[in-house]
């Protein structure tokens, strides 16, 4: 992937910056349009120099603008070139776009664009004939399905064979959340330009987006400066100046003293990843407190992790006393052992994660605090709020700001475009892989978050950096083996490394 920006906007905010460029710093919508399209066709020439026989399909708005202008360049240097006219341009700019292609590709009296009108009767047979297309239909407006041609169009485009490169967004994802509400492009690349959208990164964009490119046009930083990004991509510098400063003269006190809290019966692995994790990312102390009866198994395969055997409230209280931060949830299941340790951790005012079946006990039982990570995937996010997991899908950053909202602290809703939230800010992680859908990953992060907690990390710093971290890592161990097969544990070594040095 090449360099991408850290600021993140939705639709409004992006359809904000083009007016503070047009109106305020005096660029002409048609330039801006222009300019699109010179860098669209730059990519698309660099991914495919072989391709010579282009379909571009426009809508009628500026995003079929942005289509005309490279169906025009392409066909003055030499391309095959046919249009799929969704609609005649309903902007100003779209229609001097589409004129100008066709009146520029005009040579010797010979137009070498075919545009194409009649969608249904055409669409097979033109798109046979080409090896590249260029998807042009929607923008950034999406808020519902697409309908009747446009449905037709993209799914004419899915089914066929050649590359298909998207300018701005693939038509039918949507901008500002990235759920797709019916059938969205399918894209091998994506050109975006001016403001980087989140819908890019979070929930279906990844999966149709393909490789994505980012060109700022070269308008003037006064621009970004009058609107504000909703949410910012974390990168490893972002980390890095964010990870506790090791002293040389530091001992095991200065590196914190964490807990972790579950392990029930039949789930020790949980509860042992989680504390392997922590002390392999830099906690001075490690204790994993669990069933009695699990105890000797937690720490066989670690014996630096203290275990105790906690089988009351008292002695879960007493366990925790003096220490910096804890987390609970890994393999805590729901019995009344369980909800005897939760509410525990519910009455503490220290610094503390809430992961897996505590979340669960936390949707039963709703409480607010300020000192908490809480980390769900989409299913506890939808216990939380009381919907459908198809409900936090189709708007991942409204649900992530409505669990803060009602439960306070910092929440990481986990999955593809990771999003991470507190009272005033949001925050996106757009690395890691498919590879990491795995039993234990979850358990990895919560003992990592939980160190960095412990660490003197405030809840959000911890929460990014423990995110970040947790996803690099699993591109390392991608890399360096494979993406199939790769477990939580195998993700240690390369936390190590990158606490060290998140640039590595």
């Amino acid at each position: 992937m090449n360099e991408l920006p850290n600021a993140l906007y939705d639709a409004a905010a992006t359809r904000a910056l083009d007016h503070q460029a047009i109106h305020q710093h005096s660029i002409p919508g048609y330039e801006l349009m222009r300019l699109a399209g010179r860098e669209a066709y730059r990519v698309m020439r660099s991914l495919w120099p072989e391709n010579r026989q282009l379909v571009v399909f426009c809508g009628a708005g500026n995003n079929g603008g942005d289509g005309y202008v490279v169906a025009g360049l392409a066909a003055r240097d030499g391309y095959d070139v046919k249009v799929i006219a969704l609609g005649e341009p309903r902007t100003d700019d779209a229609n001097r776009a589409c004129n100008d292609a066709i009146g520029e590709s005009d040579v010797d009296g010979k137009g070498r664009i075919q545009v194409i009108k009649d969608l249904g009767t055409v669409t097979s047979r033109v798109l046979d004939e080409g090896d590249l297309v260029v998807d042009a239909i929607l923008g950034t407006g999406l808020s519902r399905a697409p309908q009747d041609g446009i449905a037709m169009a993209i799914a004419a485009i899915n089914s066929q064979s050649s590359p298909v490169y998207s300018l701005d967004i693939p038509s039918g994802l949507n901008a500002d959340n990235g759920n797709v509400p019916g059938e969205a492009v399918i894209a091998q690349a994506t050109s975006t330009f001016i403001g980087l959208k989140i819908g890019l990164l979070t929930g279906s964009g990844p999966d149709v987006v393909g490789e994505l490119f980012f060109h700022d046009l070269d308008v003037p930083a006064a621009v970004y400066d009058a609107i504000p990004a909703i949410a910012t991509r974390i990168t490893s510098d972002l980390v890095k100046v964010r990870l506790p400063v090791r002293r040389r003269c530091a001992h095991k006190g200065d590196r914190g003293h964490v807990v972790l809290v579950g392990g029930n019966k039949g789930l020790t692995g949980a509860v042992r990843i989680a504390a392997r994790t922590a002390a392999r990312s830099g906690a001075g102390l490690v204790t994993a407190a669990t069933r009695a009866d699990n105890a000797i198994m937690v720490n066989v395969q670690q014996p630096e992790i203290m275990v105790v055997g906690v089988e009351t409230a008292a002695e879960l209280v007493k366990a925790i006393e003096g220490c910096d931060a804890f987390g609970i949830g890994p393999g805590l299941g729901l019995d009344q052992w369980s909800t005897t340790l939760f509410d525990v951790s519910i009455r503490s005012s220290l610094p503390r994660v809430i992961d897996a079946d505590a979340l669960n006990l936390l949707a039963r039982n709703p409480s607010r605090d300020g000192n908490w990570v809480l980390t769900p995937h989409p299913g506890e996010a939808a216990r939380l709020l009381g919907c459908t997991i198809p409900e936090i899908s189709a708007d991942r950053p409204a649900a992530v700001r409505e669990i803060v909202r009602r439960y306070g602290g910092v929440c990481v809703l986990k999955g593809c475009g990771t999003l991470i939230a507190d009272e005033q800010t949001l925050w996106l992680c757009n690395r890691g892989n498919s590879g990491m859908a795995t039993g234990g990953m979850g358990d990895c992060l919560t003992g990592l978050i939980t160190s960095l907690l412990g660490q003197k990390l405030d809840p959000l710093s911890a929460a990014i950096c423990g995110v970040w971290l947790h996803a690099r890592a699993a591109e390392l161990e991608a890399a360096d083996q494979a993406m199939t097969g790769i477990l939580a544990s195998d993700l240690i070594p390369w936390l190590r490394r990158l606490l060290d040095d998140p640039h590595d």
